[in-house]
C-alpha cells in the first residue's frame, strides 16, 4: 500500500496518536480539549499527501531541501504556519512544537510499516515524507520565531511606555527629599535612590531604543540648536552623582554648538561614559574630549585599562555583547546595549561611532556633522 493511500486510510488512528502525544506537552497542554490538541493536523497530513503524490523535478527537490520551495504569491498561510500560530499562542515552547512534528514521523512510518508488508514499502514514498515533515518543521520554526519576537517587542515596548511615569515619580521625589534639611541619614538616602533612578532610566532607555530598532521603527531624533559643551557639562555632573566612585574630565576646543538631538545625545554620552567607567582603571580618570570642527563635532571618551582585542573590537557595537570583561566593577547584570544604542544614535545624527584600543587607553569616538534646521548635513 502507498503511503498516501495509507494515511487517508487510516487518518484517525494517526490524529489519535497526535493528540496522545500532544496531551504530554505540559504544561501549556494541560488545560487544551480534544478540537485544540488535534489543531491542524488532519489538514497538515492531507497536505502531506497532496505533496507526496505531486510530481516533483530533481530541481524542485533540491530547492525543496534548501527550504526554497516554490510558493504562490497569492497563498495565504501554510497549515504548518497556521499551526505554529496557534501553538504560540497556546502557550507551546519551540522545542514542544518540534517534538509533535518528530512524534508525528514516527507514528506515520510505523503504523504504516505495521500494516503492510515489507516488500510493499516504496522507499521513494518515505523520502518524500520526510522530506514534506521537514519542509514543514521549517515553516512552523520560522513562523513560531516571528509570533513570539512579535509578542515580546509587544511586550517590551508596553513595559517601556508604562514604567516611565513611576520612574519619574520616584525621581522628583528623591530630588524634593534631598533638598530638604532633614538630616544627613534622609540626604544620603535620597542621593541614593536619585542615582539608582539615573542607572535604571538609562537601562530603560536602551531598552526602548532597542525594541524600537527591532520593530524597524529606529532611533528617533528631534534636532534643535544646542551647545554641547553646556549640556555636556550637566550631563555628566549627573553622570558624577550616579557614579561617586568614578571620575570624569571635559575638554572642549573649538565651536561646537550646532543642530541636533540633544536627549539622544546625552544617552549616547551617558552610554560610552558608563562603559569607560566599568571597564576602565578606577585609578585613571575618564576624560571626554569635546572638539568643534568646520563641518563636524566630534566626541571622544578615553580611559585607561585592559587593552581590548581586536576580536572584541569587531563585535563591540552588536547587540547583547558585553565584551571580554565579564567580571566589570559595576556591571550589574547589563544586558550590553549600552554601545549599540550609542552606534544608532550616531548613525540616526547622519554621524558614526569608532573604537580603538591599545596598550595605553581604549578611546570611542563620534563624527557627529553639523546639521541643518530640518535635521540634515
Amino acid at each position: 500500500m502507498r503511503l498516501a493511500d495509507f494515511i487517508k486510510r487510516d487518518m484517525e488512528a494517526i490524529v489519535s496518536e497526535w493528540e496522545a502525544f500532544a496531551a504530554t506537552q505540559l504544561p501549556a497542554a494541560a488545560d487544551m480539549n480534544s478540537l485544540a490538541l488535534r489543531d491542524h493536523v488532519e489538514l497538515l497530513l492531507r497536505a502531506i499527501v497532496k505533496d507526496i503524490t505531486s510530481p516533483q523535478s530533481e530541481k524542485e527537490r533540491e530547492q525543496k531541501s534548501k527550504g526554497r520551495a516554490a510558493r504562490p504569491i497569492e497563498a495565504r498561510n501554510t497549515e504548518a504556519e497556521t499551526h505554529a500560530l496557534l501553538r504560540a499562542q497556546g502557550g507551546f515552547t519551540m522545542s514542544q512544537l518540534v517534538a509533535e512534528y518528530r512524534s508525528l514521523r514516527a507514528s506515520v512510518l510505523r503504523l504504516w510499516t505495521k500494516a503492510c508488508h515489507p516488500s510493499a514499502i516504496d522507499p521513494g514514498d518515505v523520502y518524500r515524507f520526510n522530506e514534506e515533515i521537514d519542509k514543514a518543521i521549517a515553516e512552523s520554526v520560522a513562523f513560531f520565531s516571528a509570533q513570539i519576537e512579535s509578542e515580546r517587542n509587544l511586550f517590551l515596548g508596553m513595559l517601556g511606555h508604562d514604567m516611565k511615569t513611576p520612574l519619574q515619580v520616584i525621581q522628583f521625589t528623591a530630588m524634593y527629599l534631598s533638598r530638604l534639611d532633614v538630616g544627613t541619614d534622609v540626604s544620603t538616602c535620597a542621593t541614593r535612590l536619585s542615582r539608582s533612578v539615573h542607572q535604571l532610566k538609562a537601562f530603560l532607555d536602551d531598552l526602548i531604543g532597542f525594541n524600537r530598532i527591532n520593530l524597524g521603527l529606529g532611533i528617533t531624533i528631534s534636532p534643535a540648536a544646542v551647545d554641547l559643551a553646556e549640556a555636556f557639562s550637566a550631563e555628566l555632573e549627573q553622570l558624577r552623582m550616579a557614579n561617586p566612585d568614578g571620575k570624569i574630565e571635559l575638554e572642549v576646543s573649538g565651536d561646537v554648538s550646532g543642530v541636533w538631538d540633544i536627549n539622544r545625545l546625552n544617552q549616547l554620552l551617558g552610554n560610552l561614559v558608563v562603559n569607560a567607567l566599568k571597564y576602565g582603571a578606577s585609578t585613571s580618570p575618564v576624560k571626554v574630549v569635546l572638539s568643534g570642527l568646520a563641518v563636524e563635532v566630534t566626541v571622544s571618551v578615553h580611559n585607561r585599562g585592559p587593552r581590548i582585542e581586536q576580536s572584541a573590537l569587531a563585535q563591540i557595537f552588536k547587540p547583547l555583547k558585553r565584551g571580554l570583561h565579564h567580571q566589570a566593577k559595576g556591571s550589574n547584570g547589563s544586558m550590553g546595549l549600552g554601545l549599540y544604542i550609542a552606534r544608532e544614535i550616531a548613525i540616526a545624527h547622519h554621524g558614526d561611532i569608532s573604537a580603538a584600543s591599545d596598550e595605553n587607553e581604549t578611546v570611542f569616538k563620534v563624527r557627529l556633522p553639523r546639521l541643518s534646521d530640518e535635521g540634515r548635513p
